[in-house]
């Protein structure tokens, strides 16, 4: 197996390995919100609410995986719905009160043990985890985006 290729099968293997802790510790940090209720909960925080057709664009996911989510959001408390003050039809998804905290505390939570796991780890090191980091996100989001105009 050429250089690249063996690079490219470890990256693709740690990046699994990544994926499925991220999921794990999503589940223990709290058990009634997954990682995927975590990122759309986190995302409706960043944009200050937005519709549920709005989430299923941005994550690429089907609208009834959304619903589904959105759903067991709502059921914890962590979400609720008002109508868009600009068009009376829509209703935007916003966290609640107590989805706020919750996200705070399990983000807060997050950003501890990442600090536990690089502890370690030198401020350049850091840095160059964090640009490749950004540079295969940047990537990512430049084929998604030509998977939409196509």
């Amino acid at each position: 197996m050429p250089h690249r290729d063996a690079s490219v099968e470890t990256i693709q293997q740690e990046m699994t390995a990544f994926a499925r802790r991220a999921r794990a510790t999503a589940a223990r940090m709290h058990p009634e919100l997954s990682l995927v209720s975590y990122t759309l909960l986190a995302h409706l925080d960043d944009q200050h609410g937005c519709r549920a057709t709005d989430l299923a664009a941005h994550y690429l996911l089907d609208k009834s995986t959304v619903s589904r989510q959105i759903a067991a959001l709502e059921k914890l408390g962590f979400v609720e719905r008002r109508v868009d003050p600009d068009d009376q039809r829509v209703q935007v998804l916003h966290p609640t009160e107590k989805g706020a905290a919750v996200l705070a505390h399990v983000t807060e939570s997050r950003r501890q043990a990442f600090h536990e796991r690089l502890a370690d780890w030198d401020e350049a090191d850091l840095d160059r985890f964090a640009m490749y980091l950004r540079r295969y996100n940047a990537a990512q989001q430049r084929l998604d985006q030509q998977e939409r105009l196509d």
